[in-house]
């Protein structure tokens, strides 16, 4: 198992979190592609999106069905300026790659939002730290784990 899954693994295993880190056979950058491999709805992937709002890190995660409005989102965090951070920036603030950022793991947190449009699935599947790895868990779940927010993110 790659570092950061195994990091995501403990962290969820000492959160009491049922569901286990699972590899796929494929890379999984996009929610379609975790989707098409797990054969469930791309609106019960959550993705794990960084933003830089004002420049601090801010955590979306947001059902796959939907595309974040970033206006909406500058609105909810008080933030002058919100935009689709770069890699290197979310390398820094989480310690994972784009395509496998999982909601947990980083190196400090990361003030979360937490897709309200999630609650509509008892699954929901996160990157667990790689593009390879992928765990279940809930919306209940995601914001006792990341100590999220509720919030409507979606464009």
């Amino acid at each position: 198992m790659h570092a950061n899954a195994a990091l995501v693994a403990t962290f969820l295993q000492a959160s009491g979190v049922a569901g286990e880190v699972r590899a796929l056979p494929e890379a999984a950058p996009t929610a379609a592609a975790a989707a098409a491999q797990l054969g469930c709805e791309v609106g019960a992937i959550a993705n794990s999106l960084i933003f830089s709002a004002d420049g601090a890190p801010l955590l979306v995660l947001t059902s796959g069905a939907h595309r974040v409005d970033t206006t909406k989102v500058a609105r909810l965090v008080g933030a002058q300026k919100v935009e689709r951070a770069t890699p290197e920036f979310v390398r820094e603030a989480t310690g994972q790659p784009i395509g496998g950022v999982a909601p947990v793991g980083h190196p400090r947190p990361i003030r979360t939002l937490v897709d309200t449009w999630l609650d509509k699935w008892d699954v929901v599947w996160a990157a667990a730290g790689h593009p390879h790895t992928i765990f279940p868990t809930s919306y209940g779940e995601l914001l006792r784990l990341t100590g999220g927010e509720a919030a409507d993110v979606g464009a």
